[in-house]
């Protein structure tokens, strides 16, 4: 879009199927890898993509030219075909339907940076769940139990 300029900063969350521990260290950051390239590949910018064993952030300078839906829908499909191709699990790999998004502003970039790559530290003190439902009422966002991921006891 001519004449149109936006930095728009944002956290997406969402998690595997079931809420499973599935995504192993050994080859979780080449999944993490392959996701920055869907992103990049989509003409937006990945500032950074991790998680642990059973969901994932991703951090992205998002272009008004592309709904964050879409762009979701594509990331998650197109990495558990590549999990799904590589035969890193045994049976067929799937993100949970829907994901959680939080916007920040140009000055929070670093300290969500932070944030997301020590994902591994954070969740030896809180489970996925707590982290999740922090950023939902941090955020003021509304929502219904019944919509959220399937939680198990963690």
């Amino acid at each position: 879009m001519a004449g149109t300029f936006s930095q728009i900063y944002i956290q997406v969350v969402f998690a595997v199927n079931g809420r499973t521990n599935l995504l192993q260290k050994s080859w979780r950051d080449e999944v993490f890898k392959y996701m920055s390239g869907i992103i990049k590949g989509k003409n937006q910018k990945p500032i950074i993509v991790n998680g642990v064993a059973n969901h994932v952030h991703l951090f992205v300078g998002l272009k008004p030219s592309m709904s964050l839906s879409d762009l979701v829908r594509d990331v998650k499909n197109n990495s558990s075909n590549f999990i799904n191709e590589q035969k890193f699990v045994r049976g067929k790999f799937s993100w949970q339907e829907g994901f959680g998004s939080f916007s920040y502003s140009h000055s929070q970039i670093d300290q969500v940076y932070q944030y997301i790559l020590n994902q591994e530290e954070h969740h030896h003190k809180r489970t996925f769940k707590e982290e999740y439902l922090d950023f939902l009422k941090k955020f003021e966002v509304e929502y219904d139990e019944k919509y959220l991921f399937e939680w198990y006891d963690e």
